[in-house]
């Protein structure tokens, strides 16, 4: 890829519509990785926002992109049950929005993370640079992906969890462990994942092995044979039928 090109693409991809949209659909991400591996059947079909994953949004653009935060609406109803928060949807363009109260939980978890003098330091060094995106070709296949934090010497991703004694396994779960590989073939830099606690406000810091590191290997080749099989064109096994794909796994 020449570096001229490289630079005009990097450009567009800072730009989270052409991101997320159709412009960035050119390159697999790890958000695919899940859909590919779990339920191929609706790889690229629109995903129903859920709490988790506005609250997750919420939580990175009011730590790195603050200026941003007048994109969210919160509600001031006490559940998603009640008649106004029904209205209100039924009357707008999404399906979820998040509630005053989950705002506010959001907001001192986000000034946790950023009163503790060894996250905060790390997160906001002056050479630090945010939302970065970045693209390369990855075992013969196109992939993108935008990185947290980029720090001299590595990469820092922020997480939210609803239970950091058990991240480990979610990490696994919820293809992190994919992601840290992805990220460190994108960038040449180890990633590191900076964590808190929904519910105590714990922190916690986890640095990937080897072995999460070959775990997340394993999911990309997986997820490539697959799209190579049903969704690349231009791949060297393209089937016409998604519906003869069979899931196979070794117990």
């Amino acid at each position: 890829m020449e570096f001229l090109n490289l630079i005009e693409i990097l450009n567009n991809l800072k730009d989270d519509e052409k991101y997320y949209g159709s412009y960035g659909k050119q390159w697999l991400s790890n958000s695919d990785i899940g859909t590919l591996l779990g339920n191929p059947k609706n790889f690229r079909k629109p995903q129903t926002e859920t709490k988790p994953m506005i609250e997750g949004r919420y939580f990175h653009t009011a730590m790195l992109e603050p200026h941003k935060l007048d994109d969210f609406i919160s509600l001031d109803v006490k559940s998603r049950n009640t008649k106004a928060y029904k209205e209100y949807v039924l009357n707008n363009d999404k399906n979820i929005y998040l509630l005053d109260q989950e705002v506010d939980n959001l907001k001192q978890i986000i000034s946790v993370m950023k009163n503790n003098h060894f996250m905060r330091n790390n997160i906001f060094a002056s050479a630090n640079y945010f939302e970065v995106p970045m693209v390369k070709t990855i075992m013969g296949i196109k992939w993108k992906g935008k990185a947290d934090i980029v720090c001299e010497d590595k990469l820092i991703d922020i997480k939210t969890t609803s239970d950091i004694q058990k991240f480990k396994f979610s990490a696994r779960k919820y293809n992190y462990d994919s992601q840290a590989y992805i990220y460190q073939e994108l960038f040449s830099k180890p990633l590191v994942f900076y964590v808190i606690d929904k519910t105590t406000h714990d922190l916690g810091i986890y640095e990937p092995t080897q072995d999460f590191l070959q775990h997340g290997k394993e999911k990309v080749e997986k997820a490539i044979e697959v799209y190579n099989a049903f969704y690349n064109e231009d791949g060297p096994h393209m089937l016409s039928d998604i519906n003869q794909y069979i899931h196979y796994e070794k117990l």
